[in-house]
């Protein structure tokens, strides 16, 4: 339900804002182990993003689900990008020069 105030603007409850909303599936990401060359989906929570000064240090992490290892790669900004529209948890790292 909306109502209109004295300027026009209009008001909506939250339940109202809501109601036509859908469930949205997770974001899932295909990823590679370097290890064990296991392929799998990830769901964003169980990747990291650190977005460094540098090429060299902005990379994306996760424990690999079939052996174990934790995997490090690097992240140019096509999957800086990908990664943090699809709400992965980021780091910014700072320089301490």
């Amino acid at each position: 339900m909306s109502e209109s105030t004295a300027s026009g603007v209009r008001v909506m409850s939250v339940a109202a804002a809501f109601a036509g909303m859908r469930s949205v599936a997770p974001v899932m990401f295909r990823a590679g182990c370097p290890d064990c060359r296991g392929r799998f989906e990830l769901a964003a929570s169980a990747l990291r993003l650190a977005i460094g000064a540098s090429s060299r240090t902005t990379f994306y992490s996760f424990t690999c689900p079939e052996c174990g290892s934790a995997v490090r790669k690097p992240a140019g900004e096509r999957i800086v990008e990908l990664l943090t529209g699809g709400g992965v948890r980021t780091l910014r790292l700072h320089s301490t020069a």
